[in-house]
Order: structure tokens, then C-alpha cells, then sequence
């Protein structure tokens, strides 16, 4: 990505200088200038117009040891390759596959990771003129296209994700709003679809499809208004998070189709989302430049966190960087040097037994644990920041402890991305979600302040610790959605959304701290879920929607650095590296401290050496 070329204005001034490596406390992220992955041609794309360059992987088990695979877009063309990460450099003179479409563009893909093979994988894409392709690019086959004639949506596809635990079913949403669940194995018919109300909500209706014979859509969601610009399935698969060009997060139950909970922007709309690998946090950015992290349990914003200067474009968790700490067995004195050596030697032994330690913290014998949660940003700004979530964050009504909170880096021992490192515990919630399952957060104690956040106003909300649930497993999603969605009827539900109104901020200059008229938030607000009076979008501002920018924790983060000439959209993090991509088509590679393989370690010295800060 002409790594050593300083941006064009600015000359090599340290704020215009493109980084090749960055520092955390648990150490040095290098960028492997040789395990580089583009259009073999390595030539920047010209991005004007095009549709954001997006990244998938996928493993494949084969019997080699390099089972990882990469797709990627890049303007009308899709590529597949052999990933090779941080053990060898890339070969783009090998492409698995190639495609180039025509009067259409890539925008986002899948892989079905419950029946990838090395001799067959399925790989969904969405495309900007509505349709979304099946194929397999192992076999070089096109076995599906759906909305071909384009008769269910017209408008371009912003997201599409197989339903965790199936092998066949799908969900893909729209810029028109709208979201259709399919089923491979069905066709989409020669006609419109018809449709007949299943549910609806406050600013939001599903249907299903009204045919004689079963067809897709399935069925068809219709969220807020404006584009639907993303979405997330939790990790046990049960609830779905989507945020939209209204400014709104809205959570909902998968499988009983029933909204859980609602968020709405600073100003703008949001444009991306991800859940913690617990489920108890999602973590939403977009045109407010702000990172904003919403609790489940809670449905409620606990902080926001400011460092980028654009659009954010992608929030992502990390799910192999956490801690876990007892604060009775280990006493540490002296510098956070010395503090890090014995975090990183008991690395192992403590990712091994992050769920059995996790799940403890519900019981009345065992010592207080504390957990800090490590996830990162990349924005139009070309810039990429990290931040810890630490727990005088999450828990500032508990008192203050001995325990340090600490980043710590899993060995290969850890949880497979995706995995819900929170072992379940039964109980009830008393807030009022009793429908939602999440894990309980009882007995943490919080940490001394060592986190990355800025004192917090005493006017932050509270709540009771008393709140312990349940985390469901995986099960129920499947076939089971549509018997369960259909035998709900179409009953009116009360939902968890105090104002769902589309607000649009035409401000340039993106203040923080404006005031839009001061709102009353008070718990006897949820006695208004069941009204249809819609509420002015400038009105959420100083609600538990929007609470105000001095009433939340506002995050600074660990590092915060530009990577690219051009604005960053995509943030991946695997288990000896993080993969980053920007829209002139550069997918990046940097290694996690002590990962750089003695290949890439040798590529490395010949390269630019980049700066350190």
C-alpha cells in the first residue's frame, strides 16, 4: 500500500504520516508489508463511486494446516484467495477465484461456516442493484440467485448474513429499509410477493410472505426509516441488532420477532454495530464520530467514546485480547512493566479458564473477578482506534477494590471468534426485560481507575446490581423461527422504544455539546410504551435514548492512529493478527506482539520500518 510514502499534503509531518506499527500495553502491532492482499495487479482502486471494499473469511479444515480463506470486493470485482496471515506472504498471482460482474457491484458477503469444506464452500453475496448471488468459489459454481428480477427489493444490498446454527437460511437487508429472511432452498417466484402482517411495532412491521406454496421472502422486516445500514446477530444467535440511517440501534428477539430495546444516535445515522462476545454489550458508530456503548441488560447508553474525526465505519470487538482477574490470589506492587510480565505469564493458564472463572462471579463463595473488554473503530477519517471497556465504566455504583484491571492477551487457547465466553447462570431480571436473556453482573468489583476513560459526571445513571439472567444457547434457530414468529400471531406487543423518529443533523461542523432543550428522563417514562404519539427526534437528546453527551463516561482512546490514505472499511480481529482494508483496495495484515512468524519477520526487515509511538 506504498506503506513508506507519507501523505501527499503535509509532507512528512508526524499527523500526516501513515503508520506501520503502534503500541499497547500488552505490546507492538507490526503491519506485514509482505502478507498485503489487493487486486493482483497491487495498483490503488479508484474509489470514486464505488461500493465500500468489504473482507470475509472463512476456515476450511483442510488437512494442510492452512485451512483460512479471504474473499473481498473491490469495486466490480470479487476475489477468493489462500489466506496466509502472518506465516507467509500473500501470493496475488493465485486467485482460487475471480469474478467480474457488470452492470452491477459487490457490497457485502458471507460464508457459511457450518458447511465450509475444502472441497465446497457457500459464499453469499449482495450486490447494489438488490440481488444476492449463491456460490462457490472452491468449485467455481453459481448454484442461486436471488431477487434476480428484482421484484422483492430494488435498492442496494447493505448487509447479508447466514442465521447462525442453519445451513440454509439467510437474512439480508436494504438501503430501503427493509429486511428479507430466505431460505436457499426455495425459490423467490415469477411475481411480487404478497404480504400479510405478522407483527408490528412502534416504527417497525414484519410480514410474512402470502403465497399458495412456501417461497422467499420468508419473512420481511420493515425498520425505522431510511436505510437499513447494518446488522449483528448476538452470539448465541437469539436477538438482532440493526442500526439505520434514522439514528437508531433497535434490538430485537430473532425468534419470537419481538423488539427488545431501542438507542438513538448523538446526531446522523448509525452505520455499524457488534456485540460484545458475552452479548451483554453492543457497541454502535456512525455520523455523530462517536463510538456508543449500549447495555442489553440495561437497554441503556453507558459511554461514548470520542476519537475520531469522520464517520465511524466499523466497531468490532476483540474477541481474543479480554481480562479476567481475581482480586484476592495475586498481590501487584511496582511499575505496570512489572505488572504486565506477570499478566503475560499467567496468560494461559487464565484464557484456559476465562468461562469457569466467569461464571463464578454469580456465586456467594467465590472472590471478586473483573473483566475488561477490548474493542476497536476504523473510520473515514483513515484512522484506527482501540479502547478498553474497563469496569469503573460498567459498574460505577460498586465500590472501589483492590483488583487492577488488565489487558491480556489469550494464547492460542482461547475461544474461537464468535464464542460466548460467559458460562450461563440462571435467574430472573428485575428491570423489566424479562424477555431478554443475558448474563448476570452481580458481584464484579470495580477497578481501580487505570482504564482509557475520562472522569465521569455524577449525574451518570445507575442501576441496581441485582440484575442476574440467563444466557440461551445457540438452539432454536433454524426452522423453528417461522413456527414460532407465526404461532406469536399478530397480536399487539408492548415494546421497549420510547421515540422512533427519523432525525436528519445537516451540521458540518459536528459539535458534541450543543443543547437541544433539556428532557426529563424519568424510570416512570416506560408507563409511555404503549403510546403512539411520536416524539420530536430533537427531543430524545437528555432521554435514556440519547442521555446527554456530560451524562454518560466518555472513552479516550488507547491508540488512535491513521493507516491509509483512503477512509478504512474493514476491522477484523483473529487470533495472531487484526486484518484492516481501505477503499483503495489494500486488506492489511498486522500481527499481534510476539505472533510476526520468522518469514514475515524476514520480509519485515527488508520493508520500511514505519514509525513507533
Amino acid at each position: 500500500m506504498l506503506i513508506s510514502k507519507m501523505a501527499a499534503e503535509g509532507g512528512g509531518k508526524e499527523m500526516n504520516e501513515i503508520k506501520t506499527q503502534f503500541t499497547t500495553r500488552e505490546g507492538v502491532y507490526k503491519l506485514l508489508t509482505h502478507s498485503e492482499y489487493s487486486r493482483p495487479n497491487r495498483v490503488p482502486f479508484n474509489s470514486q463511486g464505488s461500493n465500500p471494499v468489504k473482507v470475509s473469511f472463512v476456515n476450511v479444515n483442510d488437512q494442510s494446516g492452512n485451512g483460512d480463506r479471504i474473499c473481498f470486493n473491490v469495486g466490480r470485482e470479487l476475489y477468493f484467495y489462500i489466506y496466509k496471515g502472518v506465516r507467509k506472504a500473500a501470493d496475488l498471482s493465485k486467485p482460487i477465484d475471480k469474478r467480474i460482474y457488470k452492470g452491477t457491484q459487490p457490497t457485502c458477503h458471507d460464508f457459511n461456516h457450518l458447511t465450509a469444506t475444502a472441497e465446497s464452500v457457500s459464499l453469499l453475496v449482495g450486490f447494489s442493484a438488490g440481488q444476492v448471488q449463491l456460490i462457490d468459489p472452491i468449485k467455481k459454481e453459481t448454484s442461486k440467485l436471488f431477487n434476480e428480477e428484482r421484484l422483492i427489493d430494488k435498492s442496494r444490498v447493505t448487509c447479508v448474513k447466514w442465521v447462525p446454527g442453519s445451513e440454509s437460511l439467510f437474512l439480508v437487508s436494504h438501503a430501503s429499509g427493509n429486511m428479507y429472511l430466505y431460505n436457499v432452498e426455495h425459490t423467490c417466484g415469477t411475481t411480487a410477493p404478497h404480504y400479510q402482517l405478522l407483527k408490528q411495532g412502534e416504527n417497525y412491521s414484519v410480514h410474512t410472505c402470502k403465497s399458495k406454496s412456501t417461497r422467499n421472502p420468508l419473512l420481511k422486516w420493515t425498520v425505522g426509516e431510511g436505510a437499513l445500514n447494518e446488522f449483528a446477530f448476538s452470539p448465541d444467535g437469539k436477538f438482532l441488532a440493526c442500526v439505520s440511517q434514522d439514528g437508531f440501534l433497535r434490538v430485537f428477539n430473532f425468534d419470537a420477532v419481538e423488539l427488545h430495546g431501542t438507542m438513538k444516535s448523538y446526531f446522523g445515522g448509525l452505520l455499524c454495530v457488534c456485540w460484545s462476545p458475552d452479548g451483554k454489550y453492543i457497541v454502535a458508530g456512525g455520523e455523530d464520530d462517536l463510538v456508543t456503548v449500549w447495555s442489553f441488560l440495561d437497554c441503556r447508553v453507558i459511554a461514548r467514546g470520542h476519537g475520531h474525526k469522520s464517520w465511524v465505519s466499523v466497531v468490532a470487538f476483540d474477541h481474543y485480547t479480554t481480562s479476567v482477574e481475581e482480586s484476592d490470589p495475586m498481590e501487584f506492587s511496582g511499575s505496570d512493566e512489572d505488572f504486565q510480565d506477570q499478566m503475560i505469564h499467567f496468560g494461559r493458564d487464565r484464557a484456559n479458564s476465562t468461562q469457569s472463572r466467569l461464571s463464578k462471579r454469580n456465586s456467594t463463595d467465590s472472590r471478586p473477578v473483573s473483566v475488561t473488554y477490548r474493542f476497536g473503530s476504523v473510520g473515514q477519517d483513515t484512522q484506527l482506534c482501540l479502547w478498553d471497556l474497563t469496569e469503573d465504566i460498567l459498574f460505577p455504583h460498586l465500590p472501589l477494590s483492590r483488583t487492577r484491571t488488565h489487558t491480556n492477551v489469550m494464547n492460542a487457547t482461547s475461544p474461537p471468534a464468535g464464542a460466548t465466553i460467559i458460562t450461563n447462570t440462571s435467574s430472573t431480571t428485575t428491570n423489566g426485560n424479562s424477555g431478554a436473556n443475558t448474563p448476570g453482573i452481580n458481584s464484579l468489583s470495580t477497578a481501580l481507575p487505570r482504564s482509557n476513560s475520562l472522569p465521569h459526571s455524577a449525574s451518570t445513571t445507575t442501576t441496581t446490581a441485582n440484575n442476574t439472567n440467563k444466557a440461551g444457547s445457540g438452539g432454536g434457530i433454524g426452522s423453528g423461527i417461522m413456527d414460532s414468529a407465526i404461532a406469536t400471531g399478530v397480536s399487539k406487543f408492548a415494546t421497549l422504544s420510547l421515540h422512533d423518529r427519523k432525525e436528519r443533523h445537516h451540521e458540518k461542523d459536528h459539535k458534541r455539546n450543543h443543547s437541544m432543550g433539556h428532557i426529563s428522563s424519568k424510570s416512570s417514562d416506560k408507563l409511555n410504551l404503549l403510546t403512539k404519539t411520536k416524539t420530536d427526534p430533537a427531543k430524545t437528546l437528555g432521554t435514556l435514548l440519547c442521555p446527554r453527551m456530560e451524562d454518560v463516561p466518555l472513552l479516550e482512546p488507547l491508540i488512535c492512529k491513521k493507516i491509509a490514505h483512503e477512509r478504512l472499511t474493514v476491522l477484523i480481529f483473529l487470533e495472531d493478527c487484526l486484518v484492516t482494508a481501505c477503499q483503495e483496495g489494500f486488506i492489511c495484515t498486522w500481527a499481534r506482539p510476539g505472533k510476526v512468524g520468522l518469514l514475515s519477520s524476514q520480509n519485515q526487515a527488508s520493508s520500511p520500518s514505519g514509525t513507533v509511538v
